[in-house]
């Protein structure tokens, strides 16, 4: 079942991108963008891409419920599908805001839950084809090969800290309290390409504020299936149906976890 739901579903994603996200890279017209919500928009691309790929999905699994990203937006009465028995949840397109003015990073999140835990993930990026999956107990893979999460292997950790979401009091504490242990680099904006960056050892360590499904349920998985942590800064297990809560820590190895948690912990 496995390797069935996976060579469909890679397909799937391979196809969609191909025929949406490809199609309109760096050819949006005016008409083409348009702003969803305070630092963020939605192009031509992530509606066909999600119209796409849910009807795709649809086929693959016809008894999941399916939660898009867009859709959800437009009605949020959706959220309420992320408790259900088995549920699809997709990302036609992370990374929108790079995607709409012709730079990369940007790619494709899908994720299988069940009551509200993810059980399977895929993150595939268009322009390079890699593709990240794992599936819950069974272990992470990186095009298709069983991949194993590594450190950056520097002195000062690495760490991508998002503060778009993050209010001023405790963006200042963060950056007095936990930015100096240690070595700050860029967010890419798009989850679909930091959470690999923590799996390869590009970073070490992430934090996230807002921790919405379609950006984070593939990625944590992918994360604790390949040996690396990822939960909220308590160590309570991300879930898909509490997505609205905020706070939560990805680690490329479950000590670089536990120190960013207790410094969180020590700052309040």
């Amino acid at each position: 079942m496995t390797r069935t739901l996976d060579t469909a579903v890679a397909a799937l994603m391979r196809e969609t991108a191909e025929k949406t996200l490809l199609k309109h890279y760096r050819k949006l017209g005016l008409g083409d963008v348009t702003d969803k919500a305070s630092n963020d928009v939605v192009t031509i691309a992530d509606t066909e891409s999600e119209v796409m790929l849910a009807e795709g999905l649809a086929r693959i699994l016809p008894e999941a419920a399916i939660v898009g990203e867009e859709a959800a937006h437009a009605d949020p009465a959706i959220f309420e599908r992320l408790s259900d028995k088995l549920c699809w949840i997709i990302d036609p397109l992370d990374g929108t805001n790079n995607y709409a003015v012709g730079k990369p990073p940007f790619g494709i999140l899908l994720a299988l839950a069940e009551k509200g835990e993810t059980v399977a993930g895929w993150i595939y990026d268009p322009l390079s084809g890699r593709l990240c999956t794992a599936h819950r107990g069974q272990g992470a893979w990186l095009n298709g090969e069983r991949f194993t999460a590594r450190t950056s292997g520097a002195e000062k950790p690495i760490a991508a800290i998002s503060l778009v979401f993050v209010d001023p009091v405790k963006r200042a504490a963060l950056l007095e309290h936990i930015a100096p242990h240690y070595t700050l680099v860029d967010i890419p904006r798009c989850a679909a390409e930091q959470y690999p960056r923590i799996g390869l050892g590009t970073n070490d360590v992430s934090l996230f504020e807002k921790t919405l499904a379609w950006d984070h349920a593939a990625g944590v998985l992918f994360l604790n299936e390949s040996g690396g942590k990822a939960a909220r800064p308590d160590g309570t297990p991300y879930r898909v149906d509490r997505h609205l809560e905020p706070g939560l820590i990805g680690a490329s190895s479950p000590a670089l976890f536990d120190a960013m948690a207790e410094r969180l912990a020590k700052m309040g």
